[in-house]
């Protein structure tokens, strides 16, 4: 049984196309992994379903009964309440039967008249019913399941939300939607601000879930474990393969072969239509000219120079030493909680070190005191005269709304673009999906996800010798992923990620600092070989 089906929908936001003739069926038990390029419509079509976008044509129906659950990354809590205040309100009404039940007690042990106690029995059967149909004798027991498999101490019940860390607090949404169970899930990034724990947990749980989800996600790990179909946003069209994401990859690979054959099949055609109409009017020979050019672009344009030789060419002018920098016994506290105490390593030339631990144990105050934006309480962190640093997060913070994207790359000071050539450049800022048009773009105009492209562009181009990336994976889409995974195992200098997407880590890491390693204890930190 369909639960939602998209018949033929169009949708235009102030004249752009955000999705044409888009066809979209939702079966009961399925589960649907929705990737494609930033701004490509995903979270329109989860917006469509919810029936906060409505389609310039076409239909969206959901069956009639469908409880429909969404979660997003920016999903609003009451910030002053506890976790645990949250999801006791989600049983309101089990708690007014349980309140009419207690009264009933109370008024059957009173020796009502017989009428009466009819009366009262024949309401406390119903109720009694109604509390099974609900499965609501044990609510709080659900409650303290659920909190507790996500991890939630005491302290992280009692606290108010606005209090959590960012993982946390997504951990707290997606604890309320859990115990709402609905029939269908719609989660936008979910595994976002999550930790390695947490996104195992949630993949656990899907093994059990029996309603229909909707995924968005840019985790491939994730969508390997959960998924049973994917569906690809991709010029405006929904496209679909079966199975997981790793058979999405190999689908994909022979779609685009295949049509890369069907193109050179019609290229031949026109081009042999193009000599027709060359012999026949005179007239059209500039137009024929210009079709003939107009295909050679397009089969250029299927056959770019390979991405490794673009990366190599921006990055063969960058000099590295070896040694780049050197921690020594470093310590960090807020206030009584310990993050790390006695941490010596060093960064040298080639280190792709991933930083791995559960939320809130010190691998973000890491990165800022590397890149100097927090104090250490002991030790100290030493770098080579003239390695400069560029971190993610911070370059991210500082965009200027009023630049344009193009400035915003090329201008920095010391930035490659001024030693490399200006089409290695602008070949390496294509692969980032960055078009003409979009390089003249004002900064305050692009969505999160653009912006996470400017900023890490910026970042690999700088210049630096290390770079400190904090979940650099959270807002690009996949494509983007994947060229920045190329640039940094290219990149000559070092780099240390704090990261929760496994399948970004197994490709670039070949150390790892990791957080309460073994034992579970705070401030333990091994320093291994990934």
């Amino acid at each position: 049984m369909s639960l939602i089906r998209l018949q033929d929908v169009n949708v235009r936001f102030d004249k752009t196309q955000i999705l044409r003739e888009a066809f979209f069926r939702l079966e009961s038990g399925e589960r649907v992994g929705l990737i494609g390029k930033n701004g490509s419509g995903k979270s329109t079509l989860l917006k469509l379903i919810l029936g906060q976008v409505t389609p310039d044509t076409g239909t969206v129906s959901v069956e009639l009964g469908t409880r429909v659950g969404y979660f997003s990354q920016f999903s609003e809590l009451n910030g002053e309440a506890t976790i645990t205040e949250v999801l006791d309100s989600l049983f309101e009404n089990i708690k007014v039967i349980g309140t009419e039940l207690a009264t009933i007690d109370m008024a059957i042990a009173s020796d009502p008249q017989e009428v009466e106690l009819d009366r009262l029995i024949r309401r406390q059967s119903e109720l009694f019913e109604e509390m099974d149909r609900l499965n609501g004798w044990d609510y709080q027991r659900k409650i303290d399941k659920v909190l507790t498999t996500l991890g939630f101490n005491e302290a992280h019940r009692l606290c108010a939300i606005d209090e959590l860390s960012g993982g946390w607090r997504n951990r707290a949404a997606l604890a309320k939607i859990l115990l709402e169970d609905p029939d269908v899930l719609l989660l936008d990034e979910p595994t976002n601000y999550l930790d390695v724990a947490g996104v195992e947990w949630l993949e656990n749980w899907f093994r059990d879930f029996r309603g229909a989800a909707v995924v968005v996600s840019h985790d491939r790990r994730f969508l390997d474990v959960v998924v049973t179909r994917i569906i690809e946003v991709e010029n405006y069209h929904l496209h679909e393969y079966p199975g997981n994401f790793g058979e999405y990859v190999v689908a994909k690979q022979f779609r685009l072969k295949t049509l890369e054959q069907q193109f050179v099949h019609e290229s031949e055609l026109l081009a042999f239509e193009a000599e027709g109409i060359l012999d026949r009017r005179e007239a059209a020979k500039a137009a024929g000219r210009g079709l003939g050019n107009q295909l050679a672009k397009i089969k250029k344009a299927r056959n770019p120079r390979p991405v490794d030789q673009i990366i190599t060419g921006i990055y063969g002018n960058l000099h590295v030493k070896d040694v780049l920098c050197r921690v020594e016994l470093l310590g960090k506290s807020y206030g009584d909680k310990l993050l790390f105490s006695g941490l010596s390593f060093e960064i040298r030339r080639g280190n792709r070190i991933v930083v791995l631990g559960s939320n809130g144990s010190g691998k973000t105050t890491l990165l800022r005191v590397l890149a100097g934006g927090e104090p250490t309480d002991s030790g100290e962190v030493v770098w080579a005269k003239g390695a400069g640093v560029a971190s993610y997060n911070r370059v991210l913070a500082e965009l200027d709304d009023d630049d344009t994207v193009s400035h915003a790359v090329n201008a920095l000071p010391g930035s490659l673009a001024f030693t490399a050539t200006k089409k290695s450049v602008n070949s390496f800022l294509a692969m980032f999906q960055f078009s003409e048009a979009d390089l003249k773009t004002r900064i305050g105009n692009l969505s999160g996800g653009q912006r996470a492209r400017v900023a890490m562009a910026q970042c690999l181009l700088s210049g630096a010798s290390v770079l400190l990336l904090d979940e650099p994976t959270n807002h690009l889409d996949l494509s983007s992923t994947q060229v920045m995974e190329r640039a940094l195992l290219h990149f000559p200098g070092a780099v240390v990620v704090v990261t929760h997407d496994r399948f970004f880590s197994d490709k670039i890491a070949n150390r790892q600092l990791v957080f309460g390693a073994d034992t579970g204890k705070p401030g333990e930190i091994d320093v291994r070989a990934a």
